[in-house]
């Protein structure tokens, strides 16, 4: 998914269905702009970024597929613009011509009586044959209100624009998107089916504000490049505090401490110290992987509390951080008769990351449950930490300092005590019902993480690469979160910089070694150079 366009009002703010019907109404209602001039300003600039893709030289063809609703109002007044341009167009209305209502209907007659080809017969023989001939397709099939599974003729039409291979256009959101979940609406159960799942789109082009649907995924793959118009509707319509999720980009991550230049007479005292509790035999490399994360992003020190069997190992792997070796149990682990020793230290320093390579013994379990209740500090809570959590979640509100919980949507789900599919088809809801909840913040790991606030703010990173599907980045995020928590920044702050930062670092660790060569420790490697690329565009 990327943002190519937008309009400066709701540059970062995301809406559901509901809320983008509640927008345009208020444009209506309270500020007095007719909705047929929000419908003439969408479809236009539908047009115009058709115009942008194909050009006017020479004779170009575009198809219009056209629904009943408002959306494929829209593609009608984006095919009288087309027509002006002197492109060839040819709009195929997939629905009944009585069932055509306000002011899709009106867009409708206009077509008509400016002579603009339409074909009623919803013929896919027809379709698919235009289509081949054509240059550009327009998806003005199904819009934000779509509900349920696709028809059999509606999938039959997105089966027959994915599978010509001609650019597409989508119309606010691809046709067979839930706006909500980015989930798709067709049948998806057979592999022949998959091409009727929903319209997948190179370029969407959306109104007023983009869809939580388009930037979650799968609907991030299906919306292509997305564009935000702007149809018209007044600035101080947009309400940030009223929008389901905003976009984590640059200008909402980068506003803690690292952004700033340190002073001449900085020392390593003024930014933080951070605690590592990891570790065990075995997984020793996701404690160095998250000091190294802490470190990268600029934490002053870091000091990591292993199991005294593994301190010469950490001792070796780590030269910038600290390291101290505690009482461990039976299994090389934490354990009961690590707690005293461990709650000695992290209550001294400025924050404390919890988890990484715990291992799941009973003792360590036990361990985990009775140190976070007892925690005085920031904290950020991962890995085989979560699994102890799920045990019983009642310890996160016991714990009176700030937790950030990271958990990737397995471990969402055992926490949930549900399945990550569940998870997966609605992130953002899961994410933020959870954080009100247990009054933590969530950092839900995957594509597009999502970051959740207590008091129901979210955020949905933009950043990322499929090249860090690969074991330990989640133990270097957890450290960036804990050298920005030791900074003195707010936990919501803290997790959404990091996330950010880890996605961009992880683009570059892809851009320089490949996605399927690059490993954690490059991603952290890469950290600067993402911390770099930001202050030189000025953050």
């Amino acid at each position: 998914m990327k943002l190519v366009g937008y309009c400066d009002a709701s540059r970062t703010l995301l809406a559901t269905a509901e809320q983008m019907r509640q927008l345009d109404r208020l444009a209506n209602e309270k500020y007095g702009v007719p909705s047929l001039l929000l419908m003439e300003n969408a479809g236009k600039a539908v047009a115009d970024e058709a115009v942008r893709r194909i050009g006017t030289r020479g004779l170009r063809r575009v198809v219009v597929v056209a629904g009943p609703g408002n959306n494929g109002g829209d593609g009608f007044v984006a095919a009288r613009h087309l027509q002006a341009t002197l492109l060839g167009v040819t709009v195929f209305y997939w629905g009944d011509r009585a069932s055509a209502k306000g002011d899709a209907l009106a867009n409708l007659e206009l077509a008509e009586k400016e002579r603009i080809r339409i074909d009623y017969s919803r013929s896919i023989k027809r379709l698919r044959k235009a289509i081949s001939e054509s240059d550009l397709v327009i998806d003005a099939l199904l819009g934000t209100g779509a509900k349920g599974e696709l028809k059999p003729d509606y999938a039959e039409a997105v089966a027959a624009i994915n599978l010509s291979g001609v650019p597409t256009v989508a119309v606010d959101i691809p046709s067979g998107l839930n706006a909500d979940t980015g989930g798709v609406l067709g049948p998806t159960e057979r592999l022949e089916d998959i091409g009727k799942a929903a319209v997948k789109a190179q370029t969407t082009v959306t109104f007023g504000l983009a869809k939580v649907g388009l930037v979650t995924w799968p609907g991030a793959w299906y919306a292509g490049d997305i564009v935000v118009a702007d149809i018209g509707i007044p600035q101080e319509a947009y309400d940030w505090r009223a929008a389901s999720a905003r976009l984590l980009d640059e200008r909402c991550a980068i506003s803690v401490s690292l952004a700033t230049a340190r002073n001449q007479d900085a020392h390593k005292g003024d930014f933080g110290h951070v605690a590592i509790v990891a570790g065990s035999v075995g997984l020793t490399g996701a404690a160095t992987l998250a000091a190294m994360g802490a470190l990268r992003i600029g934490a002053g020190l870091v000091t990591v509390l292993v199991p005294e069997s593994l301190n010469d190992i950490m001792e070796v792997k780590l030269t910038e951080a600290m390291t101290i070796p505690v009482p461990e149990g039976k299994a090389r682990a934490f354990g009961m008769a690590s707690l005293d020793k461990v709650l000695e230290y992290v209550g001294k320093w400025d924050s404390v990351v919890i988890g990484p390579g715990f291992g799941r013994d009973e003792d360590t379990i036990h361990f985990t449950l009775n140190l976070i209740p007892k925690l005085t500090k920031p904290a950020i809570i991962d890995a085989d930490a979560l699994y102890a959590v799920s045990r019983d979640l009642s310890v996160l509100r016991k714990c009176k300092a700030p937790l950030v919980i990271t958990p990737h949507p397995g471990e969402m789900a055992t926490l949930l005590g549900t399945t990550s599919a569940e998870v997966q088809s609605n992130r953002l809801e899961i994410a933020r019902a959870f954080a009100k909840e247990h009054k933590v913040t969530v950092v839900l790991k995957g594509a597009g993480t999502v970051i959740a606030s207590p008091d129901g703010t979210a955020f949905i990173n933009t950043t990322g690469s499929p090249g860090m599907a690969t074991g330990g980045t989640g133990d270097v995020l957890s450290g960036m979160i804990g050298a920005l928590l030791a900074q003195k920044n707010e936990a919501d702050h803290a997790a959404s910089a990091a996330v950010y930062l880890h996605g961009l670092a992880g683009e570059i660790a892809a851009r320089k070694l490949s996605e399927p060569a690059m490993i954690a420790g490059d991603l952290a490697d890469c950290i600067g150079t993402a911390i770099q690329e930001l202050q030189e565009q000025g953050f």
